[in-house]
C-alpha cells in the first residue's frame, strides 16, 4: 500500500489516524526546516556520516532480519527480537536510538519501556536538542507511547 507523501505507515498500511495530530504538526514542521536549512541531506545520515549501530552489534542480533523498513520516517531499524526492537537516525543535528522492549510486570503482564539516546553533532546538534527537549517531554514521547499502547491493545489475542 502506498501511503501519501508525508504519512505514518504501520505494518497495516497507513497509520496516521493513529498518530496525534500534535505529533504529526511537529515532525512536518520539523521536517520542514530541515529540508529549508538541509538538516537531513543525505550525507549526513546513516552510513554516510554515522556508521550504523547495526553494525556493531554482536553477530546474533547483526544476522537477524533488523525489522520494520520505514518508508515515511526516516529511522533504520537496528535490530528486532521477541520482545525489543531499536531503530536510529542521524542528520545534521544527531545520532540517535530509540529502543524499544516490552518488560514483565509485578502482575504477570507486560509493560512498554523506552529508552531514547542522543548525541549531538557538534554545538548545533546541543542547541537545537536544547531548544527541542521541552517538545520531546511534553509531547512527543507521551504521544508515541500512547500510539504504542493503543496499536498493542488493538492486536488480535
Amino acid at each position: 500500500m502506498r501511503c501519501a507523501e508525508g504519512s505514518f505507515r504501520c505494518a497495516s498500511g497507513c497509520c496516521d489516524e493513529l498518530i496525534p495530530a500534535a505529533y504529526r504538526i511537529l515532525f512536518a514542521i520539523r521536517w520542514k526546516l530541515g529540508a529549508l536549512f538541509g538538516w537531513d541531506k543525505p550525507g549526513t545520515g546513516i552510513n554516510t556520516r554515522v556508521q550504523s549501530l547495526r553494525d556493531r552489534l554482536p553477530a546474533d542480533l547483526r544476522d537477524a532480519p533488523p525489522g520494520p523498513d520505514f518508508q515515511s520516517v526516516p529511522f533504520h531499524s537496528v535490530f528486532l527480537t521477541g520482545n525489543e526492537w531499536a531503530a536510529e537516525i542521524a542528520n545534521r543535528t544527531v545520532h540517535a536510538v530509540m529502543h524499544i522492549g516490552w518488560v514483565p510486570d509485578e502482575t504477570g503482564g507486560y509493560r512498554g519501556q523506552m529508552a531514547v539516546l542522543v548525541k549531538p553533532n557538534g554545538l548545533f546538534g546541543k542547541l537545537y536538542l536544547a531548544a527541542i527537549l521541552p517538545l520531546r517531554y511534553l509531547l512527543v514521547y507521551p504521544a508515541l507511547l500512547r500510539t504504542m499502547a493503543h496499536a498493542w491493545q488493538a492486536q488480535p489475542a
